[in-house]
């Protein structure tokens, strides 16, 4: 899957931190991620816990958000920057093998769950202005509605609910 590693997108406030990446158009990659990985708003999606899989966790989540929910881009950026906050934290902090996501939509709200077999929770750490790391539970705060954590009897769940309007 030469060409999902490494491309980051612009943050809310317009910052890009790599390349530059607009949900606006579904790109081949994107529509591949889909259709190799599986639909996340249909039943969740492993991913093996490689740094890559956060690229491709969110070409994911883009297509469902923006293309097949047709929600803003706005909303989309949002989304997608916090599905790589969690997959980062699954991958990096859990020594999992896999992680699954899941996404859903229901009346007023769009939801994302990351599932690992960790039952460590994460936690949010206090953040400098200056400050390279520990900021993925920082925007996941900021940027969602709601979040939380759901202890399972293996591992964890790490979920976010964004409010959405309804068409």
């Amino acid at each position: 899957m030469a060409g999902l590693e490494g491309i980051e997108q612009p943050g809310r406030h317009g910052g890009a931190t790599t390349a530059r990446w607009s949900p606006a158009v579904p790109d081949e990659e994107a529509l591949h991620a889909l259709e190799l990985w599986g639909n996340p708003a249909e039943c969740e999606v492993w991913f093996t816990s490689r740094p890559q899989s956060a690229a491709r966790a969110r070409r994911v989540a883009q297509m469902v958000v923006l293309h097949q929910w047709g929600l803003s881009e706005n909303l989309t950026e949002d989304t997608v920057l916090l599905v790589s906050e969690l997959v980062g934290n699954a991958v990096r902090h859990t020594g999992a093998r896999n992680f699954g996501l899941r996404m859903a939509r229901r009346r007023g709200w769009l939801r994302v769950e990351v599932r690992d077999p960790s039952r460590a929770l994460p936690c949010r750490m206090p953040v400098g202005e200056w400050d390279v790391s520990g900021r993925g539970l920082f925007l996941v705060d900021k940027l969602a509605d709601r979040w939380g954590v759901d202890l399972l009897a293996r591992g964890k769940t790490t979920w976010f609910e964004m409010r959405v309007a309804d068409r």
